[in-house]
């Protein structure tokens, strides 16, 4: 707790020293990435009215209704800012900048220690989400909690516990949501509308997918998705990844991985989940990484693709045994 309590008063203390600060977070965000930097965008806002707060990369129009993100002005003077990067374990996946051109740069994260980012790092992969190490630090630093960060910070945390199902749902988790849902009143319900709400297209194809999985005698399902089929049900090459969730509950898998091809990036965007094996390490080993139960990463061909199935097959089986 001494370490908490040090961290806390760190990362404060360099908020107040500054009067501009750029939130970054990792490529490709989902709600928790977003979450994070617009919430604690907005955390900032609320607390410290005289400061200027860009939060930056790449939007994702799917998860529009989180908030808008910044662009950067061209004369920033980096060595008078302070960068403060959410949800993201290593250097390269940082959208929007480069760690290494800050003076002054933290990093809060929930993922397993990759590299050294930032000058100050708060890692706590005990947490569920990085929205929740962002509460963690408003409740502890009491700090104004706005209905508006609010929403933010309960998106992220309910889309990467899986609505608290998974298992990096805790005690604390749900000790720290219970006091902003106190303080904040939130309309969860609407929360839960803009998650989980979805197109017909693709309830049809989600579909395609269930029929589509190949499963192998180690537990391990997957199923490759080219851009003739994204065309077909008319959805985007992110879709499969975000659904990949859904198949949480089949006996026949304990691995289970989308590939989608990416025509733009020229590379498949690879999406695995677990419900017993750890799998990030095999994940790293193939240029990508995440969490033990959840990990990513992007591959140029099938033959890759086929390659970390098997490696797939060789945890689940150990897993097993």
């Amino acid at each position: 707790m001494f370490f908490k309590n040090t961290i806390y008063k760190e990362i404060l203390k360099k908020i107040k020293n500054y009067d501009t600060i750029v939130i970054a977070r990792h490529v490709g965000p989902d709600p928790d990435a977003l979450g994070s930097a617009l919430g604690l965008k907005q955390l900032i806002n609320d607390n410290f009215k005289n400061k200027t707060v860009y939060a930056i990369g790449n939007p994702a129009s799917k998860f529009n209704y989180i908030g808008a993100v910044d662009k950067l002005p061209e004369d920033l003077n980096n060595d008078e800012v302070l960068l403060i990067v959410t949800d993201t374990p290593d250097h390269r996946r940082v959208d929007g900048v480069n760690p290494k051109n800050f003076k002054n740069s933290i990093k809060i994260d929930h993922h397993p220690f990759i590299e050294k980012t930032c000058s100050l790092e708060w890692i706590d992969d005990n947490a569920s989400s990085a929205c929740q190490m962002v509460l963690e630090f408003a409740l502890e630093t009491n700090l104004y909690l706005s209905k508006e960060t609010g929403e933010k910070l309960y998106t992220g945390i309910v889309a990467d516990t899986g609505r608290f199902m998974f298992a990096y749902s805790t005690s604390n988790t749900f000790k720290l949501v219970g006091k902003l849902l106190e303080k904040t009143n939130i309309d969860i319900t609407k929360i839960y509308d803009n998650l989980y709400l979805r197109d017909y297209k693709e309830i049809k194809f989600g579909g395609y997918m269930s029929e589509h999985f190949t499963i192998t005698s180690s537990k391990v399902g997957y199923i490759i998705i080219k851009d003739d089929v994204l065309k077909e049900y008319g959805v985007d090459p992110a879709t499969p990844g975000n659904m990949i969730n859904n198949y949480n509950h089949i006996n026949e898998m304990l691995v289970w991985v989308t590939a989608t091809l990416d025509k733009d990036m020229e590379t498949y965007r690879i999406s695995v989940r677990s419900r017993g094996p750890i799998i990030n390490k095999t994940l790293e080993n193939h240029g990508g990484g995440g969490h033990i139960y959840a990990s990513g990463t992007r591959l140029k061909s099938e033959e890759e693709i086929l390659s970390l199935i098997e490696d797939l097959n060789k945890v689940s089986e150990e897993y097993q045994n």
